[in-house]
Parts: structure tokens; C-alpha cells; sequence
């Protein structure tokens, strides 16, 4: 080291500490004023009355309408706060002056899987909310005898706690247009605005039907099909494993279907796999008949792809995936599969179940190709045709409780796609006696545990 007494040296080497000095602080002093600018937001969104927008969504549809609604609220100047149901907390509910709730029903009155933890949680006790005002609207399907019922379910309840409704519950049956713009109304009453934005759905588009083949020749059950869409427009919409589309049959266009995508866009089309649905009298379904019988190959299908974030892979596609499924619920699996394919992710366990092996293994050898491929190492099958004392896809999982605790604990997700009555309850049934209820209520509330059934 070399010392120097010359006065303008030692002004120089200090102006280059001072300076180097200043360069480093800089950034720290930016970062540290960012960060109080956040922790000041954040204390002025916490102060500020708000309003809670809180949705809990089997499908897509009530999340879809909760977005809509926030947006409402924020371009008339309201802070709002958008989260799922199960994101609340007493201290939330308890807090809040004004929450609106969006809820769907699953099955039989239950609530969606999102909203279950709540629902088992907060309303199964009582909470002094006389200060909160609420409104509910509540997503549900005629057909099934306890229309709504989570959704009234829920209004009840707030009834009980002291809560005051802004105005009637809302019911909606399968996503019906007059019912979500009174709706709306409504809404834009409390916000004091009509300059509302357009809450219209996606229009429907002009898909060719490209191709189509029974999958199930001489099968026990009703004839299933494998289809393939093309754009009128030759462009492919995005879309991932797990999403939905949603077909407009020519003979009741106002009451959409949705069908689980079975594809990837990598394959250049939306396949779909229908079920030939038959009332007693000998008709078909309006859309499955349309789909399966009365269009012909080149005919144009009004169809729109919709999200389904509640079954996409997303935070799991790095995770081993356990899949299970039975029917026509192989299509939502399959394209989970495909999309595993392509990335390159070989840890997958699929269970299927279905009546018979020499009819009813749809895929088979799409799913026997994976096996040799090392892209399906575990593969279990049921089937309740052909005798033997594992008949349903649900009657496999004992057997195998130490391997699927093993994948669990390498961090594995379950997904689950096919039949609500009897397949997806003794799944669910059968997952909790092996895991415990809390145990697999967790692995729901950690997004590893995923349903889409019907």
C-alpha cells in the first residue's frame, strides 16, 4: 500500500469513497422509499370503508361474475377488495360494513370445493354481523332438487347473524341473462353509476366439425363419441388443459353446454368426448344430440372456449399428478396428459374406471403408447361390468393407500374429472378415510386437490 501526504491526493481518493459511497446507497434509498409508498397504500386501502366482493365458483362462472362486479364497483371510485370465499376470516366478516358474495352450488345444495372450508368453518357458528350490509348472488341449475342451495344456504346464515341484505338474493339458473342483469341493476344502483362496463359473454364462434367417431361400439352404456373442432376463422383461441368449452345447440341456443376439453392447442383442434344423452321418451340431449348425431362432418357447431381455473394445472404443473376419473370424465384428464406430454413431466398416475375393458377403455391406446413411453408409470383400472371386487374407480384406492400417501408426500395434486353421483362422492368418501377429512380439506385449500365433476 502506498501512503501520500499530498493534500490534493488525499481529496481525491476521499471524493472517489464519497462517491462510490453515494452510488451504493442510491438504490437502497429507492427501494426504501418504495417501500414506504407501498406501506402507506396499503395502511390507506386498510382505513378506507371499501367493499368486499367474495365468490366461491365451481366452474369459472361466479369468478367470472365477481371480477365483473369489482369492476363495477372500482370504475364508480369504490375501493373494493376482490377474494375468494374461502379467503375470508372472522375478523373479516366481522369488520366489513359492505360485502357482495357470488356463490355457486355443487350438486345437491353443497357448497363449490373453493367455498367448503368456509362453509365447515364460519358457518357452522355464530357471529355477531349486525353491522354488515350483504347482498348474495346465487348460481345454480334447475334441474337439481336443491336449487341454489349453498347460495340461499349462505343468505340465510347472515340473516341469522344480524346482517342486513341490500336487496333480495339473486338466483340464476345456468348462467340465465335476465337474472344476471337484474343483477346488475342492482349493482349499479349502489354504485351510484350507469355507465356500468359491458358484462356480455364471449360471442359464440363458428367451429367446423372436423371429425367425429364412436369410441364404445357394443358398450352396456349409451354410445360416446370422440369430436374434433376447427375454427371457422382458422385461428386457434388459447386455452389450457382443464379448460371448458361451451356449445350453443341450434335447437335451444339460449342454455349453453360445457364439455371438458380432451386436447392441447399444440393439436391444432378442440377435442371433445360426448356421451349420446337419452330422455325416457327416446329423444337426445339438445347439445349431445346435436354434437353426436345431427350435425354432419362439416357442419358448423356455435362453440366458445372458456377458463376453468379451479382445474388447470398451473402451480401443479411442476408436481407428480395423481388423476382419476371415470366415463366421459377421461376427456378432461386427457388433456392434462397432453399438456404433460409436451412439457415434458413424466410423474403420472391415472385410475379410470368404466363398465367394460373389451368396450369402454377410451384412449386405450393413446394411454398404452404413455405406459411404454415412461409417461404414465402408474395405471389403474376398474371396471364395473366384467366382476371382481375392485368394480369402481373409487374401490382402487385402498389397495394402493401407501403409494398414493407416498405420492402425496413428494407432492403430488389429486384431480379428479367424471360423474358426480357415485364416482366423484366415493372418491372423495374414500380419499378421507385414507387420508383423514382435514388432512385432504388441506390439500384442497393448497390448490392440490381439484374437482371437475357433473
Amino acid at each position: 500500500m502506498i501512503l501520500t501526504n499530498d493534500p490534493l491526493r488525499l481529496a481525491l481518493t476521499a471524493a472517489c469513497f464519497i462517491s462510490y459511497a453515494l452510488v451504493c446507497l442510491a438504490p437502497w434509498l429507492r427501494q426504501r422509499r418504495k417501500r414506504l409508498a407501498h406501506a402507506a397504500g396499503d395502511a390507506a386501502a386498510a382505513l378506507a370503508p371499501g367493499w368486499i366482493v367474495a365468490y366461491a365458483s365451481q366452474t369459472g362462472n361466479a369468478e367470472e361474475l365477481a371480477g365483473q362486479t369489482a369492476e363495477t364497483l372500482r370504475l364508480a371510485g369504490i375501493p373494493v377488495r376482490l377474494c375468494e370465499l374461502s379467503g375470508l376470516k372472522e375478523k373479516d366478516l366481522a369488520g366489513a360494513e359492505r360485502i357482495l358474495f357470488l356463490v355457486s352450488t355443487y350438486g345437491e345444495g353443497d357448497a363449490p370445493d373453493s367455498a367448503a372450508a368456509f362453509a365447515s368453518r364460519i358457518m357452522t357458528r355464530k357471529l355477531p354481523l349486525g353491522q354488515l350490509h350483504y347482498a348474495v348472488l346465487a348460481l345454480g341449475d334447475m334441474s337439481y332438487v336443491n336449487y341454489c342451495g349453498f347460495g340461499r344456504a349462505l343468505d340465510q346464515w347472515l340473516r341469522e347473524q344480524g346482517a342486513s341484505s341490500l336487496f333480495e338474493r339473486v338466483e340464476v339458473n345456468c348462467n340465465a341473462a335476465p337474472a344476471i342483469a337484474a343483477w346488475r341493476q342492482q349493482l349499479s344502483h349502489l354504485a351510484g353509476t350507469s355507465d356500468a362496463p359491458d358484462w356480455g359473454a364471449p360471442a359464440f364462434d363458428g367451429w367446423r366439425l372436423a371429425a367425429r367417431r364412436q369410441l364404445n361400439p357394443g358398450s352396456a352404456g349409451a354410445p360416446i363419441f370422440h369430436i374434433e373442432l376447427e375454427p371457422l376463422s382458422g385461428a386457434l383461441p388459447e386455452w389450457q388443459s382443464g379448460d371448458l368449452v361451451q356449445v350453443a345447440a341450434p335447437s335451444d341456443p339460449s342454455r349453453a353446454r360445457e364439455y371438458s376439453i380432451a386436447s392441447v392447442p399444440s393439436d391444432g383442434r378442440v377435442h371433445l368426448l360426448v356421451r349420446l344423452h337419452l330422455h325416457a321418451d327416446g329423444s337426445h340431449g339438445h347439445a349431445s344430440g346435436w354434437l353426436c348425431v345431427q350435425a354432419r362432418p362439416g357442419e358448423t357447431v356455435q362453440l366458445r372456449v372458456r377458463q376453468h381455473r379451479r382445474f388447470r394445472l398451473e402451480g401443479n404443473a411442476g408436481r407428480p399428478l395423481i388423476l382419476i376419473g371415470n366415463g366421459s370424465g377421461i376427456a378432461g384428464l386427457r388433456g392434462h396428459l397432453r399438456a404433460r406430454a409436451v412439457s415434458g413431466q413424466a410423474r403420472n398416475w391415472l385410475l379410470f374406471g368404466e363398465r367394460q375393458l373389451a368396450h369402454d377403455f377410451h384412449y386405450r391406446e393413446e394411454i398404452v403408447a404413455w405406459q411404454a413411453a415412461g409417461q404414465l408409470p402408474a395405471l389403474d383400472l376398474a371396471w364395473s361390468r366384467d366382476g371382481g371386487p375392485q368394480r369402481y374407480v373409487q374401490d382402487l384406492l385402498p389397495a394402493r393407500a401407501e403409494q398414493l400417501r407416498a405420492w402425496l408426500a413428494d407432492g403430488a395434486a389429486i384431480y379428479v374429472c367424471g360423474s358426480l353421483e357415485g364416482m366423484a362422492a366415493g372418491v372423495d368418501h374414500a380419499l378421507a378415510t385414507l387420508l383423514g377429512r382435514s388432512a385432504l380439506a388441506q390439500l384442497a385449500v393448497e390448490g392440490r386437490y381439484r374437482r371437475d365433476v357433473y
